[in-house]
Formats: C-alpha cells, structure tokens, sequence
C-alpha cells in the first residue's frame, strides 16, 4: 500500500534541538522541518552549528538535548541509512583502489545501487575511473566522491562543500546534475561558502548563526526582505560626505570603488551627482545573497564556514 504524502513523516525534522561542548553551545534549540524534495542551501559563519547540525542528522553525534529525526526515525538507524548519500568537505578513501572498485563497493552497500557504467557517464568520469584513487588529482577525487554520495540513489542527499577543487566546467556540470537528482524527488542539502552557488542551486536557503535559524525563505525572499539598491561607483568624496547620503545602509571601498548599500536608489544617486558631478565608473544592482547574507549575520561568508 501507497502510503500518501501528506501522512508521511517529514524528511527531516528538528525540534528544540542542542548540542553543548562542554561551555561551548553548538546547537542551540535549533527548529527546522523538512518535508519537500528539492535543494536547501545551508549557510552560516564559522561556528554556525552547520557542520554539528549534519553530523547530528546522520547519527555521527548525539544531541545534548532535544530531536532530530530522519524519515521519522533516529539518526543513523540501520532502516534509513540506505537511503542517504553523503559527499563530506574531508573524506578519506582507499588510495589503492581505483575509482571503478570504489563505486562497485560502495554499490554493494544499497539493495538498489544505481547502474555504474551510467552512473559514470553521467559525473565524466570515464577519462580516470581505472585509476587508483591515490594517484587522482584533488579536483578527479572530488568527482568520484560526488560519484559516491549518487550511488545509492538516495532520497536524501548531504552534499558538504561539493565544488571545492573543481574548475568552472567541471563545477557547472556537477550543479547540472544536483539540479537533476533534487528534480526527480531527493532532498538535496547543501553546504557551500561560494554563495553564487547556493544563489544558482537553492530552492530554500536556511542560514544559522550562534547554533539558531535566523532565516529561512528563497534567495529571492532574502534578497527582497533586505530591500534597497547596491551603488557602486569611483568618486572623491570622503567618508563624511558619503554616510550623510539619504538611506544610507553601508559603504565599503576596494580600492578606488566605493560600494554603497541604500533603502532607495533614486535620492541616493540624485545626491550623490549633486556632491560629486565628476564620479565614474557608475553602476546599480539588487542586493546579491552575499549582501542578504552580510547584513544578517554580520560577516562575510568566507571559506570554511
């Protein structure tokens, strides 16, 4: 018998859920729930609780108090650990073997394993796949572990910083197909400091800071909820002029670029130009999610986090 969607559990679901370090709270009364396939980028400063909060989601650490459970189960349970791929930041795999031998292994873990040789194509993965995983480069590592994390075909995916060491085509290709997998009913979790990436995957953005979720919506609903304009412009004036402009939120220089950001646009630069009539190299944009992000937590994303 079918059983309907709506009376299955959510996927994943935390209710008050803490984990302490001693004096050190890395969760702290974390709410979140799951309930729909799709990509969720999870973001959050150093020290966040990102990397706590998936270790606790698949069974690694045990929460000081409060619940998380998976498909309605515990984490890590042997009933629902078949049905989670994980691609981890640091992974440690058999240097001898090669990259073929690893997916059939791994393959032998699942009751229903995808097909290797389409599996393989999918990731191109042809050109190095007889090769001993100990002799790959760190980008072709990457690759095979992405590889890995799909061999199960699994409903909930854990993808943990999955494009660092991957030139631009090779990061594209790999964002192809998590769009794909999130597509055909998997829920995709992301962890990523390259916020362009989660701005292109998400369907969901969660960010944490200090072990809480301090924002949940799209990217498009962060970025409308921080509201305002972005300027960006060469001018001579300093910063006394500059923080006396109407709605002013922030300004930041990179060298000769001043970057302002404002509740509004239009009587900003209308003052602006009526200050400096000989600024250049002028430009107007929506805030990004890195500006989304900055304005929430307080700091930039930066890599590692």
């Amino acid at each position: 018998m079918t059983v309907s969607h709506d009376l299955a559990p959510p996927i994943l679901k935390a209710d008050a859920l803490t984990r302490r370090y001693g004096r050190k709270t890395a969760l702290d009364g974390l709410e979140l729930s799951l309930s729909e396939p799709g990509v969720l980028a999870l973001l959050g400063p150093n020290g966040a609780g990102k990397t706590t909060f998936v270790q606790t989601a698949l069974g690694l650490t045990r929460p000081s108090s409060g619940r998380l459970s998976v498909f309605g189960a515990r984490p890590g349970d042997r009933a629902i650990r078949t049905r989670i791929g994980v691609m981890m930041q640091d992974t440690d795999l058999a240097h001898t073997l090669t990259g073929r031998e690893l997916l059939e292994l791994f393959a032998s873990y699942y009751p229903d394993p995808a097909d290797l040789d389409a599996l393989i194509e999918r990731c191109a993965l042809g050109g190095f796949i007889r090769q001993r995983y100990g002799k790959l480069s760190g980008g072709q590592k990457r690759r095979i572990q992405f590889a890995l994390a799909l061999v199960g075909q699994p409903d909930l995916l854990f993808l943990d910083e999955p494009t660092t060491g991957l030139d631009t085509e090779a990061r594209r290709a790999l964002w192809a197909i998590v769009r794909d997998v999130a597509a055909s009913g998997t829920l995709v979790i992301l962890t990523t400091h390259y916020l362009e990436e989660a701005d292109a995957l998400a369907d969901r953005v969660v960010v944490l800071k200090d072990g809480r979720v301090i924002a949940d919506d799209t990217a498009d609903g962060l970025r409308t909820r921080m509201g305002g304009a972005i300027i960006e412009c060469v001018t001579a004036l300093d910063d006394d002029a500059l923080n006396a402009l109407p709605g002013l939120i922030a300004l930041s220089r990179s060298g000769r670029k001043l970057r302002l950001q404002v509740s509004n646009a239009v009587p900003a630069l209308k003052a602006l130009f009526e200050l400096d009539p000989e600024l250049s190299d002028l430009g107007v944009a929506q805030p990004t999610l890195e500006d989304a992000f900055e304005a929430l937590t307080g700091q930039p994303q930066t890599e590692g986090a």
